[in-house]
């Protein structure tokens, strides 16, 4: 009767061996896209979620998720979802590694020529800003006092800066785009309107170059094919050398 029993529970610790091997096994060695059953589970937990696209991550049971500019984490089998950054023991960011390769692919399909173009320097900038935004104030103080760049501008009004779109539509409309850039970066309007203006519709481009970056927020900046988010100047400063 007790070697019955222990038949029993050798099978079974079998089988399940058995089932986490074929659970396993569907994630192709070449791609590190997610099986579509992850999906699937995510949009069911999650139904509101947009997202891009669902990766498998090195912690077992864990996800990374692409979504409105960031990563996140998702466990399917408990329904769990992280927000924040997952390191290796050697101190390497993997969640802005992975950022990093789904933004550059995208930048192919962005329209530089609607963008707001300054400079002509040996290092590409491409920038997503909002006029009334105080870091991207910030980082445009830092790249004016450069010669070494040619800057791509593309624009984001925030919904807290209630008159970021029309300066942003003054911007685009101007016989200089460059001059007018300036001019608003550095306060000109800030305590009235801009000057009368006629909108040439250039800013319809740049919504949907940012929205297909599926970015929220500003500033973002692309130095050489590397993302920085934020007004980090000492990454921009180290990228640029």
């Amino acid at each position: 009767m007790q070697m019955r029993k222990i038949s029993k529970l050798i099978r079974f610790f079998l089988g399940c061996c058995l089932l986490t091997l074929a659970t396993v096994s569907p994630v192709a060695a070449d791609s590190d896209e997610a099986p579509a059953k992850i999906a699937e589970a995510l949009e069911k937990a999650y139904p509101k979620l947009e997202f891009q696209k669902i990766f498998t991550s090195p912690v077992a049971g864990l996800y990374e998720v692409a979504a409105g500019g960031k990563i996140l984490y998702f466990a399917p089998e408990t329904g769990h979802m992280l927000a924040g950054e997952l390191w290796t023991k050697d101190g390497v960011n993997l969640s802005k590694e992975r950022l990093g390769k789904l933004m550059g692919e995208k930048l192919k399909l962005l329209p530089l020529d609607k963008a707001v173009k300054i400079g002509t320097g040996k290092n590409t900038v491409i920038e997503v800003t909002d006029p009334d935004c105080t870091f991207c104030r910030k980082g445009s103080e830092f790249f004016a006092q450069r010669k070494d760049t040619t800057r791509y501008i593309f624009f984001l009004p925030l919904r807290m800066h209630p008159n970021a779109e029309q300066k942003a539509r003054y911007i685009l409309s101007a016989n200089d785009p460059a001059v007018a850039y300036e001019e608003i970066m550095s306060g000109r309007y800030d305590e009235g309107p801009v000057p009368p203006f006629t909108d040439n519709g250039v800013m319809e481009s740049h919504k949907q170059a940012t929205e297909l970056l599926g970015l929220t927020g500003t500033p973002n900046y692309w130095i050489n094919g590397t993302f920085v988010a934020g007004a980090n100047i000492k990454a921009i400063e180290q990228l640029l050398k």
